[in-house]
Protein backbone atom coordinates (compact mmCIF):
# COMPACT_ATOMS: atom_id res chain seq x y z
CA UNK A 1 0.00 0.00 0.00
CA UNK A 2 1.05 3.48 -0.84
CA UNK A 3 0.49 5.99 1.97
CA UNK A 4 1.29 9.71 2.22
CA UNK A 5 1.16 11.22 5.99
CA UNK A 6 1.79 14.61 6.87
CA UNK A 7 5.30 14.66 7.67
CA UNK A 8 5.23 16.15 11.37
CA UNK A 9 2.73 12.65 12.28
CA UNK A 10 5.86 10.77 11.32
CA UNK A 11 8.29 12.28 13.51
CA UNK A 12 9.67 15.23 11.39
CA UNK A 13 10.10 18.52 13.24
CA UNK A 14 8.04 20.67 10.52
CA UNK A 15 5.11 22.10 13.02
CA UNK A 16 4.64 25.79 13.04
CA UNK A 17 6.88 25.51 16.48
CA UNK A 18 9.66 23.77 14.98
CA UNK A 19 8.61 20.30 16.99
CA UNK A 20 6.31 17.39 15.15
CA UNK A 21 3.28 15.34 15.86
CA UNK A 22 5.02 11.79 16.12
CA UNK A 23 2.27 9.20 16.57
CA UNK A 24 2.70 5.99 17.51
CA UNK A 25 -0.68 4.66 15.69
CA UNK A 26 0.73 6.10 12.57
CA UNK A 27 4.23 4.69 12.72
CA UNK A 28 2.68 1.45 12.99
CA UNK A 29 -0.21 1.80 10.10
CA UNK A 30 2.76 2.72 7.99
CA UNK A 31 5.81 0.48 8.71
CA UNK A 32 6.18 -2.01 5.66
CA UNK A 33 4.64 0.17 3.12
CA UNK A 34 5.49 2.78 0.56
CA UNK A 35 5.53 6.00 2.14
CA UNK A 36 5.09 9.58 1.26
CA UNK A 37 5.56 12.26 3.82
CA UNK A 38 4.59 15.86 3.09
CA UNK A 39 4.33 19.34 5.17
CA UNK A 40 2.29 21.70 3.01
CA UNK A 41 3.36 24.31 4.60
CA UNK A 42 6.98 23.89 4.22
CA UNK A 43 6.02 23.10 0.20
CA UNK A 44 4.56 26.41 0.23
CA UNK A 45 7.71 27.82 1.15
CA UNK A 46 7.07 28.78 4.50
CA UNK A 47 10.07 28.19 7.43
CA UNK A 48 10.18 26.36 10.43
CA UNK A 49 9.55 27.78 12.96
CA UNK A 50 6.76 29.97 11.80
CA UNK A 51 4.20 32.59 13.45
CA UNK A 52 1.08 29.68 14.03
CA UNK A 53 -2.30 30.31 11.41
CA UNK A 54 -5.30 30.30 11.15
CA UNK A 55 -8.29 30.60 8.56
CA UNK A 56 -10.06 33.52 9.05
CA UNK A 57 -13.14 34.42 6.94
CA UNK A 58 -11.65 31.88 4.45
CA UNK A 59 -7.93 33.46 4.42
CA UNK A 60 -4.94 31.80 5.62
CA UNK A 61 -3.68 34.14 8.23
CA UNK A 62 -0.40 34.41 10.70
CA UNK A 63 -1.31 35.48 14.49
CA UNK A 64 0.61 38.71 13.93
CA UNK A 65 -1.78 39.80 10.96
CA UNK A 66 0.29 38.92 8.10
CA UNK A 67 -1.49 37.22 5.32
CA UNK A 68 -0.27 33.59 4.33
CA UNK A 69 -2.71 32.47 2.39
CA UNK A 70 -1.06 32.41 -1.07
CA UNK A 71 1.51 30.07 0.89
CA UNK A 72 -0.70 27.68 2.20
CA UNK A 73 -2.16 27.50 -1.15
CA UNK A 74 0.48 26.81 -2.98
CA UNK A 75 1.46 24.16 -0.78
CA UNK A 76 -1.80 22.65 -1.28
CA UNK A 77 -1.20 22.88 -4.71
CA UNK A 78 2.10 20.94 -4.67
CA UNK A 79 1.00 18.36 -2.58
CA UNK A 80 -2.13 17.95 -4.89
CA UNK A 81 0.73 17.81 -7.45
CA UNK A 82 2.68 15.27 -5.17
CA UNK A 83 -0.82 12.53 -5.11
CA UNK A 84 -1.17 12.74 -8.74
CA UNK A 85 1.97 11.61 -9.81
CA UNK A 86 2.36 9.19 -6.85
CA UNK A 87 -1.56 7.97 -6.87
CA UNK A 88 -1.40 7.09 -3.14
CA UNK A 89 -4.34 4.57 -1.60
CA UNK A 90 -4.19 6.74 1.58
CA UNK A 91 -3.60 9.97 2.84
CA UNK A 92 -3.13 10.83 6.80
CA UNK A 93 -3.44 13.95 7.78
CA UNK A 94 -2.58 15.96 11.37
CA UNK A 95 -6.39 17.24 12.73
CA UNK A 96 -7.22 20.78 13.17
CA UNK A 97 -4.29 22.34 10.93
CA UNK A 98 -5.26 25.38 8.62
CA UNK A 99 -3.59 22.97 5.74
CA UNK A 100 -4.27 19.65 6.87
CA UNK A 101 -7.56 19.63 9.40
CA UNK A 102 -9.84 16.76 7.46
CA UNK A 103 -12.93 17.77 9.44
CA UNK A 104 -12.37 20.24 11.75
CA UNK A 105 -10.18 23.52 12.21
CA UNK A 106 -9.20 26.26 14.52
CA UNK A 107 -11.80 28.98 13.76
CA UNK A 108 -9.29 31.98 13.27
CA UNK A 109 -9.63 33.59 16.63
CA UNK A 110 -6.29 32.07 18.16
CA UNK A 111 -8.55 30.79 21.06
CA UNK A 112 -8.55 27.25 20.58
CA UNK A 113 -11.55 27.39 19.48
CA UNK A 114 -12.76 24.19 16.62
CA UNK A 115 -15.29 25.14 13.54
CA UNK A 116 -16.41 22.04 11.30
CA UNK A 117 -14.49 22.64 7.67
CA UNK A 118 -11.00 21.55 5.82
CA UNK A 119 -7.62 23.15 6.02
CA UNK A 120 -6.79 24.17 2.61
CA UNK A 121 -5.10 20.92 1.49
CA UNK A 122 -7.06 18.60 2.92
CA UNK A 123 -10.26 20.51 0.94
CA UNK A 124 -8.36 20.54 -2.43
CA UNK A 125 -7.45 16.57 -2.14
CA UNK A 126 -10.55 15.56 -1.10
CA UNK A 127 -11.56 17.66 -4.22
CA UNK A 128 -9.95 15.62 -6.40
CA UNK A 129 -11.27 12.24 -4.72
CA UNK A 130 -8.15 11.24 -2.94
CA UNK A 131 -9.33 9.24 0.63
CA UNK A 132 -8.05 11.25 3.06
CA UNK A 133 -7.79 10.37 6.78
CA UNK A 134 -7.74 12.43 9.60
CA UNK A 135 -4.97 11.27 12.38
CA UNK A 136 -7.70 11.01 14.98
CA UNK A 137 -9.55 8.13 12.92
CA UNK A 138 -7.02 5.32 13.71
CA UNK A 139 -7.97 3.10 15.97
Amino acid sequence: MKIMVSACLAGENCKYNGGNNRNEKVLQLIAGNEVITVCPEQLGGLPTPRVPSEICNGVVTAKDGRIVDREFRLGAVRCLEIAEREQPDLIILQSRSPSCGVRQRYDGTFSGTLVNGSGVTAQLLMEHGFKVMDVEDIT
